[in-house]
C-alpha cells in the first residue's frame, strides 16, 4: 500500500529544526513565495530572516504538515519521535551516518532501526536527504540553491542523489519541473513509493527516476502498473552499469550479459523507458510532457540546410526513427511551392528561397505536417542574442507555430547544439504547442525513447519471480546430473552412459548408436582441457579417445551425438542481486565468447518473449534458415527454453545459476548437449545460520 505523502508533498505548514540549514530553507521558502506557515524551532535564536523562532517542538502553534530536520543523527531520532506522536504529516531527515555508513562501523544500522521505529506511521524522507521541491505550490523544502521556477504542470523527478537533483533543477532546456524529491537512503519510504504518490497529482505529466538501486521490487512493480493505468510515462537512469560488482561465475552467463542487463530487463518489463545520460533524460521527459508517447516511428525532418538534413539522417542510423517518403500529392504541393531546384525527400532541405516570407513558409510547413507523420522535426539553431540579432529568425518561429495551429500535428524543434536555443524562443515554441529539443544527438535519442514509450502499451503483468539471498555454500551438479534434472521438466537430452574405466565404457556404449561424443568428467571447462571428443564413429576410435583422456580423468560420459544442428545456443539463468532471476539467451558453443550475442529477460518469461528475443539475436538469421538451410523448429526451441525456466521456477529457493550450452536447434527439435546447475546448500546453510 502506497503511504500517504500528501501533507508532506503539499504542506500548508512547515517546521524547521537546525541552525544554518534552517536558515537556507527559510530563504528558499521566502524566495519561492510559499504562503503557508513557517515555524523555525531554535532555542538560541529569536528569528531566522525575520521569521520568529519557536523554543521547542512542544511550543509549536500547530501540527506541521512537513518538517525539515537538520540536526545530528541522535537528535534526529528524538525529533522524529516527537513529531510522530503529535501526528505530523511527514519529515525530511537531513543527517547522515545511518545505514549508508554501516561499513564504517559507526552503528548506523542500529540508529536507522531506531529511526524507523520512532517514525511509526509518519512518513520520512531519507535520512541523508535534501528534501523536496514542489514548483506547483511554491514549496521549497530544500537546504540549498536550486534552479526551478513555478509551473502549472510538469514532470516529477525522484532522485537517489541530492546533488544530481540539484543539477537537474539548473537545466536551461525549457523543461517544466513540477516536483523534485530526493530519496536519500530510503530507510522507510522508497523511491517507488515517492514516485507512486506523485502520480496522484493530476498536474504531473510524466515521472523521471534517477536510481542507484531498485529497492523493493514489488513496490516498483506496483508503481509501474499505476503509472500505466494513469497513462503517465516513466523515464529512468539506472547508474552502476560499469560496476564490476558481480564476480565471474562458473557459467559464462552472468559475465556475458553484463551487470546492467538485469536492470535493463527489469525496466523494460515494467514499461519504464531507460536512458543513459542526464541530457537525454531531461530531453525525453520534455518531449513526453509536451507531446506524449509517439504512436509510431515515422518522423519527418525539415531544415533549410543540406548539411543539417544529412547529419540528421546519419545520426539517426541504427535508431528506431523511420524517415518515410512523402505521399505523391504532398510531394507535388511541395515542389510547386519550393521550385525545381529543391529535391523533395525526407529529411527535407527546403533551402532558403522562402526564408522571410512567413505566409509561404507557413504553407510549406503545413503541407509537410499534413502528411501522417508521427512527428515532424524542424532543425533550427538560433543566433546568440549577446553577439547577434536573432530577429531575422523570427519568421521561422512564427511559421512553425502557425502551421502547428493549422494542422494540429505533433511538432518539435531541434537545435543541433544545446546552447543554440534561448529561453525566449523555447518559451515561444512551448506556448505554441511545439516541443523543443536541445542537441541533435540528445534530441534523436529522446525521439527514440518517445517511440519506445508508444510501443510499451503491452507489457508483462505477471509478478516477477523473486527469491531471497543465497549467501552460503553451494554445490555444482555434474553434467549428467544437471541434464537429467532438466530432462524431468521436458528438456530433450541425448541418450548417454557413464563409465569408470575404458572397458566399462566400451561395454556400456553398445547400447548407443554411433556417432557419439566422449567427455571426461570432473572439470568445468572440458574443451580447454582436451576432455571432449566429437563425432566418434566406432569402438576403436572411442577407445583411443578414452586412452588419450586417461591422463586427466578416469571417469567418462559418452552420449549419442546430436547431428543436424542448425545453430547452437546458450540458455542461462542467474540470480541477480535484486532478487530477480535473469534469463540469458545467446549464441552458444564456440561462438559464446566470440560473438557475445545475448538477450536478457526476467522470469517468468512468456513464449512470445522468448521467441522475440531469439529472433533479435545475431544468430536469429540462422534460426530462420540461412543460405538454403532449413529453418529451426522455433516452437520446439521455445519449448526447450520454457522447460529450463520451469526447472528454475520449481527450484527458485535453492537455484543460484544454471546454464545449458549448447542447446542445439534442429529442424525438428532442440536438444541440450551440455548443462550445469549450481544449487544453494539449503540445509547446511540453514544450520549455519545463527
Amino acid at each position: 500500500m502506497t503511504p500517504d505523502l500528501s501533507r508532506l508533498l503539499r504542506p500548508r505548514s512547515i517546521a524547521l529544526f537546525g541552525g544554518g540549514w534552517a536558515v537556507n530553507i527559510v530563504a528558499q521558502l521566502k524566495k519561492s513565495g510559499f504562503d503557508g506557515d513557517i515555524w523555525p524551532v531554535n532555542p538560541k535564536r529569536t528569528d531566522i530572516l525575520g521569521v520568529p523562532c519557536i523554543a521547542s517542538v512542544d511550543d509549536l502553534p500547530g501540527v506541521p504538515d512537513a518538517s525539515f530536520i537538520g540536526v545530528n543523527r541522535d537528535a534526529t531520532i528524538e525529533v522524529v519521535e516527537r513529531l510522530s506522536v503529535m501526528g505530523a504529516g511527514g519529515a525530511t531527515c537531513f543527517a547522515s551516518g545511518f545505514l549508508e555508513s554501516e561499513s564504517e562501523s559507526t552503528g548506523g544500522a542500529d540508529l536507522q532501526a531506531r529511526l524507523i521505529e520512532a517514525a511509526g506511521d509518519m512518513p520520512i524522507l531519507g535520512p541523508n536527504c535534501y528534501g523536496l521541491l514542489n514548483y506547483l505550490d511554491n514549496v521549497t523544502l530544500w537546504p540549498d540553491q536550486h534552479g526551478g521556477i513555478p509551473v502549472e504542470s510538469g514532470v516529477a523527478i525522484v532522485a537517489q542523489s541530492s546533488n544530481i537533483a540539484i543539477n537537474m533543477t539548473m537545466q536551461a532546456r525549457g523543461l517544466p519541473i513540477a516536483y523534485v524529491v530526493a530519496a536519500g537512503n530510503q530507510a522507510q519510504i522508497g523511491a517507488s513509493d515517492i514516485a507512486s504518490a506523485l502520480l496522484d497529482d493530476d498536474r504531473v505529466t510524466a515521472i523521471g527516476l534517477y536510481l542507484e538501486g531498485f529497492g523493493d521490487i514489488r513496490a516498483l512493480e506496483d508503481f509501474a502498473a499505476r503509472a500505466r493505468a494513469k497513462g503517465k510515462p516513466v523515464v529512468a537512469i539506472k547508474i552502476g552499469r560499469s560496476d564490476k560488482a558481480r564476480a565471474a561465475t562458473m557459467t559464462h552467463t552472468a559475465s556475458l550479459a553484463g551487470n546492467a542487463a538485469a536492470g535493463s530487463a527489469l525496466l523494460k518489463r515494467l514499461g519504464i523507458i531507460e536512458v543513459e545520460t542526464i541530457a537525454v533524460f531531461l530531453e525525453t521527459l520534455k518531449l513526453l510532457h509536451a507531446i506524449g508517447p509517439l504512436p509510431g516511428a515515422s518522423v519527418c525532418s525539415v531544415s533549410c540546410s543540406g548539411g543539417e538534413a544529412s547529419l540528421m539522417a546519419d545520426l539517426s542510423g541504427g535508431t528506431s526513427l523511420e524517415f518515410s517518403e512523402f505521399a505523391e500529392p504532398q510531394r507535388a504541393a511541395l515542389k510547386a511551392e519550393l521550385g525545381p531546384i529543391v529535391t523533395i525527400a525526407n529529411p527535407l532541405d527546403y533551402h532558403t528561397f522562402i526564408w522571410g516570407d512567413v505566409p509561404r513558409m507557413t504553407r510549406v510547413f503545413s503541407t509537410v505536417m499534413g502528411e501522417s507523420f508521427d512527428l515532424t522535426v524542424f532543425i533550427l539553431d538560433m543566433p546568440r542574442a549577446d553577439r547577434c540579432d536573432p530577429s531575422g529568425y523570427q519568421c521561422a518561429v512564427d511559421a512553425i507555430i502557425a502551421a502547428k495551429a493549422e494542422t494540429g500535428a505533433r511538432v518539435a524543434v531541434l537545435a543541433s547544439l544545446p546552447e543554440n536555443m534561448s529561453d525566449v524562443f523555447t518559451h515561444q515554441f512551448l506556448t505554441g504547442g511545439v516541443a523543443v529539443l536541445h542537441g541533435m544527438s540528445e534530441g534523436i535519442a529522446a525521439i527514440g525513447a518517445a517511440i519506445e514509450a508508444g510501443r510499451m502499451h503491452s507489457v508483462a503483468t505477471e509478478p516477477l519471480m523473486l527469491a531471497e539471498d543465497t549467501a552460503g555454500t553451494s554445490t555444482i551438479l555434474s553434467e549428467a546430473a544437471s541434464k537429467e534434472a532438466l530432462s524431468g521438466y521436458g528438456l530433450k537430452i541425448p541418450l548417454s552412459v557413464q563409465a569408470q574405466s575404458i572397458d566399462e565404457l566400451i561395454e556400456e556404449t553398445r547400447a548407443l548408436s554411433f556417432p557419439v561424443v566422449l567427455k571426461g568428467v570432473g572439470l568445468a571447462h572440458k574443451s580447454e582441457a582436451g576432455l571432449v571428443a566429437l563425432n566418434i564413429l566406432d569402438e576403436p576410435s572411442l577407445s583411443a579417445a578414452a586412452r588419450h583422456m586417461q591422463t586427466v580423468t578416469s571417469e567418462f560420459l559418452v552420449e549419442e551425438m546430436a547431428v543436424g544442428g542448425l545453430a547452437e545456443l546458450l540458455v542461462g539463468i542467474t540470480r541477480d542481486p535484486t532478487g530477480t532471476f535473469m534469463l540469458t539467451l545467446g549464441a552458444g558453443g564456440v561462438l559464446t565468447e566470440l560473438l557475445a550475442d545475448t538477450a536478457s529477460l526476467l522470469l517468468p518469461a512468456t513464449q512470445t518473449d522468448i521467441q522475440t528475443a531469439l529472433k533479435d539475436l545475431k544468430i536469429g538469421r540462422l534460426l530462420e534458415g540461412y543460405r538454403g538451410k532449413p529453418a529451426a523448429d522455433m516452437d520446439a526451441l521455445t519449448d526447450a527454453v520454457l522447460a529450463i525456466c520451469a526447472y528454475a521456477q520449481a527450484h527458485a529457493e535453492r537455484l543460484v545459476e544454471l546454464e545449458v550450452n549448447p542447446l542445439i536447434a534442429r529442424a525438428g527439435d532442440a536438444v541440450a548437449v551440455d548443462a550445469l546447475i549450481r544449487l544453494n546448500d539449503a540445509e547446511q546453510n540453514k544450520e549455519a545460520t545463527p
